[in-house]
């Protein structure tokens, strides 16, 4: 059975205030109602005026999708009632959005480029938020907090291109880095992406998963869904066509109501908001490098391979980073370093690479560079680094560290001792390795590496066992 899948995806603009009023948008460490004024509380004889800021982020956005702007856009009332909604309508944009007929290229499940077409992308507000009191699913009461209330939205919906959660989770994926090296989105802020997903069989009723609020989160409700509506489907019932509630906690979507149709929300042109001619506008805006010509970049200026330059870009301060490193001498060995071995102990740790130094893990590649340190020393001296500033402590130093532990790389005849006890402590493996099995070498490799506490040269340790055994030679 095909899976269809479509994608709804809200993303709060990082403007400075509303978007139809002045209010602060920096309200997340406030009290409840503090960034609140007569216009984003709906209070009658307030009027909205129009963020020009929000505006020309959405004609970015629209820009960086290819998509194309019509000549004219305009504001709309989406009718429903909600606690969380003061007017009783959103300002949306309706059958006249701001910009139409966009793609974004990922990769697929089988290793190619594939194409994912954009509908349209618009602008509309943010509802306020619901804080519910009490626990489980039936809370004793519920609060309304109307900070968030006009936060400027814009909405990017996809034509239905997806075939797998995996293709759904690439593709926000490249989208939130992609808003973020436009300068519009921050995706370490809370609640700032939020997804709707449209998922059925092919030939089947649509269902719609509301409310997804974590990049893992769109994958794991998405599978789940597949699973539930194939187990419908097996058991020859039909899937009813509904919205549905993705509870990340338990990895599960619940029924909420039956699907509305569009006209259930009495859609008409806002009156208080005249239409938007911004076409102009658009063709004078001047786009940043993107992800895809920064990857380009990486591989033609600094040499760095396709899989380390799209880890690399995949994150817009992840590739500042690195840029920042890359003078060290030797850009592939900072590429190699960032991707391969610092982005697995920041995850470790849950640690942003924010709170790396940059001129310390320069320092770093530079000892690694000149061979004054071996990899597994390096290693040693970068997770003391991270676990001083993840203490909230000043960093010493690589140097320093390298001086206090002892972790410079030493000669190899000093290590004439450590040789011999291995060999006579693993005669089977000698063996082996005098019979031509190589692996067996890095067996004994690895033995003695732990013995000298990686600051011996691995390659030099193999000459010496070689040596020590009387072969000069591994058959492969």
């Amino acid at each position: 059975m095909t899976v269809i899948i479509g994608l709804e995806i809200h993303c709060q603009l990082i403007t400075r205030t509303k978007l139809f009023c002045g209010c602060s948008t920096d309200y997340r460490n406030d009290p409840p109602n503090t960034h609140t004024c007569p216009t984003c509380l709906g209070l009658p004889g307030s009027l909205p005026s129009l963020n020009r800021k929000a505006v020309e982020y959405a004609l970015r956005v629209g820009k960086a999708l290819n998509c194309s702007i019509p000549d004219e856009a305009e504001f709309a009332r989406k009718n429903y009632f909600y606690p969380d909604l003061p007017k009783g309508f959103q300002i949306t944009m309706y059958d006249r959005p701001l910009a139409v007929g966009g793609y974004l290229e990922i990769e697929a499940d089988d290793g190619t480029e594939k194409r994912i077409r954009i509908t349209r992308v618009h602008m509309e507000e943010d509802p306020g938020r619901l804080v519910h009191v009490g626990s489980g699913d039936r809370p004793r009461y519920s609060l309304v907090d109307y900070n968030r209330s006009g936060i400027p939205l814009i909405e990017i919906v996809t034509d239905p291109d997806l075939r797998s959660p995996k293709e759904a989770r690439r593709f926000i994926n490249t989208l939130r880095t992609t808003l973020e090296y436009l300068g519009v989105f921050d995706g370490e802020r809370e609640g700032g992406l939020r997804v709707d997903a449209n998922i059925s069989m092919e030939g089947g009723n649509r269902v719609e998963v509301k409310n997804i609020s974590s990049y893992k989160g769109v994958e794991k409700a998405l599978t789940f869904e597949i699973t539930r509506q194939r187990n419908v489907l097996r058991r020859g019932l039909t899937v009813e066509r509904e919205t549905r509630h993705f509870l990340e906690a338990r990895g599960v979507t619940t029924s909420a109501r039956s699907k509305e149709e569009e006209h259930d929300y009495r859609y008409f042109p806002e009156p208080d908001l005249r239409p938007l001619r911004v076409k102009g506008w658009f063709d004078g805006i001047a786009l940043p490098e993107l992800p895809a010509a920064r990857r380009a970049r990486f591989g033609q200026a600094y040499g760095v391979s396709s899989n380390h330059a799209r880890t690399l870009c995949g994150d817009l301060k992840i590739a500042d980073f690195y840029e920042e490193v890359a003078c060290c001498g030797d850009p592939v060995l900072a590429a190699t370093w960032v991707a391969d071995i610092l982005l697995g102990e920041l995850n470790y740790r849950d640690m942003l690479i924010a709170r790396v130094p940059s001129g310390h893990f320069v320092e770093l590649l530079q000892l690694l560079r000149k061979k004054e340190i071996t990899d597994r020393g390096g290693v040693d001296v970068l997770r003391v680094m991270l676990d001083q500033v993840a203490k909230g402590e000043t960093p010493e130093p690589p140097s320093a560290i390298v001086a206090r532990l002892n972790l410079g790389k030493a000669m190899g005849n000093e290590f004439g001792p450590v040789i011999r006890e291995v060999v006579d402590a693993n005669p089977a493996a000698v063996k082996d390795l005098r019979g031509g099995k190589g692996e067996a070498l890095n067996y004994l490799v690895g033995q003695a590496m732990k013995k000298t506490r990686g600051r011996a040269d691995p390659k030099e340790l193999a000459r010496m066992i070689r040596e020590a055994i009387g072969q000069q030679e591994v058959a492969p």
